[in-house]
């Protein structure tokens, strides 16, 4: 799955949340605020863009499997950045199941950013 902007979000409040560092622990609490994030505002698109060495906890082997579906199973779109995942010799099918991914979490961003998403970075 690669993620592609949605037309029909850009009238709808959206957000995406930027999750950028280097441990697995950066991204369960990516995960949390999401989650808390979905609880609050029923109804948005949510979307997590993972970038940087964290992408690694986003794979099979990276510890976040349980935290990484219950995201998911919540609605929140969980990408991995392709520039990212390229630098950590990372291979898509290494990634947990149902995890998308942008080919720069940079250009992905502006492009939610033009179309009116709310940007928290974590």
């Amino acid at each position: 799955m690669t993620a592609e902007n949605d037309a029909s979000n850009e009238s709808r409040n959206s957000l995406v949340f930027h999750g950028f560092g280097g441990t697995g622990e950066q991204v369960a609490g990516v995960f949390r605020s999401a989650l808390n994030a979905a609880a609050a505002l029923p109804g948005t698109p949510i979307e997590i863009v993972i970038q940087g060495k964290a992408v690694a906890a986003l794979t099979v082997g990276g510890g976040l499997a349980d935290p990484a579906n219950d995201v998911l199973q919540a609605g929140i779109a969980v990408l991995a950045c392709e520039n990212s995942m390229r630098s950590a010799a990372i291979e898509r099918e290494n990634l947990l199941p149902r995890v998308g991914t942008v080919p720069s979490a940079v250009v992905h961003l502006a492009e939610r950013q033009w179309a009116n998403w709310a940007y928290v970075r974590l």
